[in-house]
């Protein structure tokens, strides 16, 4: 049956996403299920080594704490633009040594930080840990430290580490 799907989950939530984005028919139903198939054979040939979570009752808390973030930082990046050059905005890099080596985690913090507004991950460095990050309105780097570190690498860590 794993040769058949070998990425059940993965299958399961390609097709709910595209019957949310195509609605219900039964031709959908059908084009969606066999590209969902497709996509998770597709991703069986890259063999990518499975995550290996080890607390599944902290990935609400993650998620409730993203989404809230992510709501915070839309409201702040539109103050941002609605303001135009009343006040000069000060953008810039900041260096974060990260202790989160799990691949998957560190995929999931790329997610996390690519997807607020205001933020984007620039680079990562695997030898030093050191994430480098671009802040669109940088007033305190220590704070943005302490944000990524507290909010959600600790809580990446005892999710996948």
């Amino acid at each position: 049956m794993s040769a058949l799907l070998p990425y059940p989950l993965l299958t399961a939530s390609l097709l709910v996403m595209w019957m949310l984005l195509n609605g219900l028919s039964v031709g959908q139903v059908v084009l969606g299920g066999i590209i969902a198939l497709a996509a998770s054979l597709a991703m069986a040939a890259l063999q990518p080594s499975k995550p290996k979570i080890r607390r599944w009752d902290m990935i609400p808390q993650l998620v409730l704490i993203v989404l809230a973030d992510i709501l915070r930082s839309n409201i702040a990046v539109a103050g941002v633009i609605l303001q135009g050059r009343r006040r000069t905005r000060t953008s810039g890099f900041v260096m974060i040594p990260l202790e989160l080596r799990d691949r998957t985690g560190l995929a999931v913090l790329a997610c996390i930080i690519t997807s607020t507004p205001g933020t984007a991950w620039v680079e990562y460095h695997a030898g030093s840990g050191r994430l480098r990050i671009h802040v669109l309105d940088l007033i305190d780097r220590q704070a943005w430290i302490d944000l990524i570190k507290q909010r959600y690498e600790r809580r990446l860590m005892e999710i996948f580490e």
